[in-house]
């Protein structure tokens, strides 16, 4: 856990304003789920930036209205603008044209079940850069160190962002950090789930966020959850590292300077 909360909440916050600033960003656009991480993101960019700055998107893609309602409690805690996105049919239109092509070429019946559950968050990503870059905003992220562990990110979708203002943090401790800055009860206290399956995400990771916290902070665990959080690194590896680029080596020119 944060040994002193109070010193490390202000230095996130400090960070947050110096990136911002250094950028020559007017803001920060975050996508609002109604869940822990993305409010105690919001939590963190208003005390750093101001609630004029800070612009907060819920982006519906088939989600159940309580998402919604928890978002709302959120920008409302905090002062922000909510303004909503309904990907529901864009998700519809791009599922169907891909099962007609897939169908058409002989290639497959249908769409891999995790392919499509994947499309949501990479469309809410193109949709914060989409309105980032028309207001000269940032893209703030909202992903933790316990998902990063164990790969449960979508790549170009959630762990896609310009900044991440809690990447380096364990569940509790965001926990932590959202009970400092009074995050509601009802969401610091609301199982953790992605919205994408129908499942909670330690129903769907068959392992608890704690047991993931416990094994990065001591590098052991239970037996067999250390046996899954092995086995979900090492396949996720790709997710957290930049694109692998082939090393052909060029002699004298601007890109071997720059490097």
């Amino acid at each position: 856990m944060i040994n002193n909360i109070e010193k490390e909440v202000l230095n996130i916050a400090q960070w947050i304003e110096q990136y911002v600033e250094n950028s020559g960003a007017k803001g920060v656009v975050i996508g609002n789920s109604g869940g822990k991480d993305s409010a105690v993101v919001i939590a963190l960019a208003t005390k750093a930036l101001g609630s004029q700055r800070v612009l907060t998107v819920a982006m519906s893609c088939n989600s159940i209205s309580q998402d919604y309602e928890d978002a709302k409690l959120v920008a409302n805690s905090f002062e922000v603008p909510l303004v909503t996105v309904d990907l529901s049919q864009t998700y519809k239109e791009v599922e169907n044209e891909v099962n007609n092509m897939l169908k058409r070429e002989n290639i497959a019946n249908s769409i891999e079940r995790e392919a499509g559950i994947n499309t949501k968050p990479r469309l809410r990503m193109t949709t914060l850069y989409m309105i980032a870059q028309t207001l000269n905003y940032l893209v703030i992220g909202t992903g933790n160190l316990c998902e990063a562990m164990v790969g449960y990110t979508t790549k170009w979708g959630d762990n896609s962002s310009d900044f991440n203002p809690i990447g380096n943090f364990t569940v509790e401790e965001v926990l932590q950090i959202g009970r400092y800055l009074n995050v509601p009860k009802k969401i610091v206290e609301k199982a953790p789930n992605d919205g994408l399956g129908g499942m909670t995400d330690e129903e769907k990771m068959g392992i608890t966020y704690s047991q993931i916290a416990e094994y990065i902070e001591t590098g052991k665990t239970d037996t067999e959850a250390m046996k899954i959080i092995e086995r979900k690194y090492k396949v996720s590896v790709h997710k957290r590292r930049i694109v692998p680029v082939y090393p052909y080596t060029r002699r004298n020119c601007l890109v071997e300077k720059m490097n």
